[in-house]
């Protein structure tokens, strides 16, 4: 049975009434999917860098000393103590210094699940750092399950590891977007109006929507809403709308059983050929890559099972 674009899209089983940026967050987590294995705890001598895997998603909470963040080595920032931070892509170039003998930290390891959006993944910061007096009602409480998970093996301990992790990243999430520094779907967020639209968008992707429409679905003036919409998400309404159907195209081209210009036309390109165009301007390279991927992969599972 062939799915339809809207079907791409995971709704909560049971969203809250009048909580429309938390449902959008909900939505888009949805998308998200990830996966924590390892929770641990590290005691590190002063100028001693901490050792990670330059591409693994970590979130490290400092339960002792202080951290710096060095890049090009230069400090960026300072991780005190009861200070969580997140590298949602691990971290790069930089380095994770101790700048007192005895700092410790408990790390929490996770990795995003291969069929995740990865366009939503990327349009987070490096890192994002939140200091104990923004998170401290719930940064202590979970480090306290964190670390009984850290020292203690039990049946059913590898899903607590990753339950836990998820909460913390999206009890994260939750505190930077509260700030109102964030752009892309997340910086909607910090506006009730912007994140009704965004919701709109996201949960119906096959719908044209106009600028006038969903200036009339949230109740603001035309202008109003595409100078608000653009200044928080950082792109216009309809080309985030069209970005927003995009990624979606992409992951049906790496998941579902169809063709490029199927797929083009299930998003609402009148033709192959303008669908390529559009896809290869945002992502770099033509839909047929991502379709000769998804072949060669399922080629290789087929061998490697017979």
């Amino acid at each position: 049975m062939t799915e339809t674009l809207e079907n791409l899209t995971n709704r909560p089983e049971h969203e809250p009434q009048g909580a429309t940026a938390g449902d959008l967050l909900s939505h888009v987590l949805a998308q998200i999917h990830l996966t924590g294995d390892q929770v641990f705890s590290q005691t590190l001598a002063q100028k001693e860098a901490l050792t990670l895997g330059p591409d693994e998603a970590h979130i490290i909470i400092v339960t002792a000393g202080m951290l710096e963040i060095r890049a090009d080595n230069q400090a960026s920032d300072i991780i005190q103590a009861g200070d969580l931070l997140l590298l949602p892509r691990g971290l790069g170039e930089k380095q994770l210094v101790a700048l007192k003998a005895g700092t410790t930290v408990a790390l929490c390891r996770f990795w995003f699940n291969p069929d995740t959006l990865q366009t939503m993944v990327f349009a987070l910061p490096q890192h994002i750092h939140i200091r104990r007096a923004e998170g401290a009602d719930w940064i202590e409480g979970m480090l306290h399950f964190v670390l009984i998970e850290a020292g203690d093996s039990q049946p059913g301990g590898a899903l607590m590891i990753s339950r836990i992790i998820d909460l913390l990243v999206i009890r994260t999430l939750r505190t930077w977007v509260h700030r109102g520094e964030t752009s892309g779907w997340l910086g909607g967020l910090a506006d009730a109006r912007i994140a009704r639209s965004l919701k709109a968008i996201h949960e119906q992707p096959m719908q044209r929507w106009s600028v006038d429409g969903l200036a009339d679905l949230v109740g603001m003036s035309r202008s109003s809403f595409s100078e608000r919409f653009t200044a928080l998400v950082g792109r216009s309404p309809v080309r985030y709308q069209n970005e927003w159907r995009l990624t979606l195209a992409r992951d049906m081209l790496k998941r579902r059983n169809a063709r490029v210009g199927e797929i083009g036309l299930r998003i609402g390109y009148e033709s192959e050929a303008a669908f390529s165009r559009a896809y290869k301007q945002f992502f770099g390279h033509a839909p047929r890559v991502e379709y000769a991927l998804k072949n060669e992969k399922m080629s290789s599972d087929q061998q490697g099972g017979a």
